[in-house]
């Protein structure tokens, strides 16, 4: 069976991990935080003792970190990764950084002779424990392949965006576009409410009619609406407004450097820096709700 090396178990990374586990491979894993290698071995995983460990006769590694820089820091170096991977083994990073990183490290790990894809996910925690996360795949065509049949395990839907970094890109405009449209529908069940338009009616029509959007119809900010969403759960996260701002930051940052202007990307950037700022970066990201308009939701 396939050995695979898992690096960052996260609120992400770890229920990913579990389910390689459960569709029978063996994982080696390592995280900083004891809590979560505590919880990774109790479900069958395998504890690394150090980050090279990880590496050593891995068929494929994994990597599920926050930042580029962090990436960089596990993958490179002496003490990193590439240095200690065997031969051909698959590279597979689903940690959400921004395009040219991700292309630094496709040249570095094939300089390795590793075999490279970016594979950020869409989907939230929800999606990572229940294994049907989006997966954009940036890399060649032999790599995806190689990737898919691992990727499975992951998530439902999975895409081959093209060449390396196209996996962070699309990840890149996605929440961009997520962004933008929570605060959209935040806005329209505010405005809603000094309406006295009831939340379930404006949620009725719209689903129905030419504002649907995924943030409405499978995440809605509001309570009581849909089963499962995390405005029923005080805003307890799924995806957190302090992981959106790194994303939106991201799309700024991206557009900044192809000297593109994205006005409603920047703005929602603006607006999810003062959601952080205020203290509830560890909420879910559509506790926005709580800060668009007098009052937002009661």
């Amino acid at each position: 069976m396939t050995r695979i090396g898992f690096i960052g178990l996260g609120h992400m990374g770890l229920p990913m991990a579990k389910n390689l586990i459960k569709a029978g491979y063996t994982v080696t894993g390592f995280d900083l935080q004891a809590t979560a290698m505590k919880d990774f071995t109790e479900a069958g995983g395998i504890a690394a003792n150090t980050l090279k460990d990880t590496a050593l006769s891995e068929d494929v590694i994994i990597t599920m970190l926050q930042t580029g820089k962090q990436v960089q820091e596990v993958c490179l170096g002496e003490e990193g990764l590439f240095a200690h991977a065997k031969k051909n083994a698959l590279f597979i990073d689903c940690s959400s950084i921004d395009v040219e990183t991700s292309r630094l490290l496709h040249d570095k790990a094939r300089h390795c002779h590793l075999l490279p894809v970016d594979a950020p996910v869409s989907g939230g925690v929800g999606g990572a424990s229940a294994g049907t996360l989006t997966i954009m795949v940036g890399g060649s065509k032999e790599a995806f392949e190689r990737a898919k049949i691992i990727l499975n395990a992951l998530g439902k839907t999975i895409i081959h965006t093209g060449v390396a970094g196209s996996g962070q890109a699309a990840k890149i405009c996605n929440n961009m576009i997520l962004g933008i449209s929570m605060i959209a529908v935040s806005e329209a069940f505010v405005l809603a409410k000094h309406l006295d338009l009831a939340p379930e009616k404006l949620f009725e029509v719209v689903t129905h009619s030419s504002g649907q959007c995924w943030a409405m119809s499978h995440y809605v900010p509001v309570p009581g609406l849909l089963e499962n969403v995390p405005a029923n759960n005080d805003y307890k996260a799924g995806f957190t407004a302090k992981m959106m701002l790194k994303d939106l930051s991201l799309s700024q940052q991206t557009a900044g450097k192809m000297n593109i202007a994205t006005p409603m990307g920047k703005k929602a950037t603006e607006l999810y820096q003062e959601l952080n700022n205020n203290g509830m970066a560890e909420l879910d990201f559509s506790v926005i709700i709580k800060t668009i308009g007098a009052s937002g939701q009661d």
